[in-house]
């Protein structure tokens, strides 16, 4: 499993905005800048952070963005699934697809919500607190 670009593009987005002080409005501008993200991108991202709940947004002079909790209270796993969707590592823990060819015979399907569940689990543990420490 690898994350898309525009997931990992979202982690260091987020990261960047949680390095400043609690409450601190931000723009896309300011952190396409810091991190080298294009700034077409980052305004796309917002846009999608926001909608997930992780974002707040303003505007008007003086708005733009701020973390909508603290960084402790976003996961990995939120920031992921705000630019993804939900975590499926197969199309087979959706409920309702049915377009494996395999569906029928596969005595592994009844565990993959197992598996899937242990991978969001590990994601869900990375606090965007412990992303956004610089190394020392």
């Amino acid at each position: 499993m690898r994350l898309t670009s525009l997931s990992d593009y979202a982690v260091v987005l987020l990261a960047a905005a949680a390095r400043y002080p609690a409450g601190a409005w931000l723009s896309a501008t300011l952190l396409a800048t810091e991190t080298g993200i294009p700034l077409p991108t980052a305004q796309k991202l917002t846009g999608r952070l926001a909608a997930a709940g992780l974002l707040a947004t303003a505007r008007g002079a003086g708005g733009g963005f701020r973390l909508a909790r603290g960084a402790q209270a976003i996961s990995l796993a939120d920031i992921v699934e705000a630019v993804e969707g939900p975590i499926a590592m197969t199309n087979c823990v959706d409920h309702g697809r049915h377009d494996c060819a395999l569906e029928r015979a596969c005595a592994v399907r009844p565990h993959m919500g197992v598996v899937n569940g242990a991978v969001r689990g590990a994601l869900q543990a990375v606090s965007l607190e412990q992303l956004a420490r610089v190394p020392s």
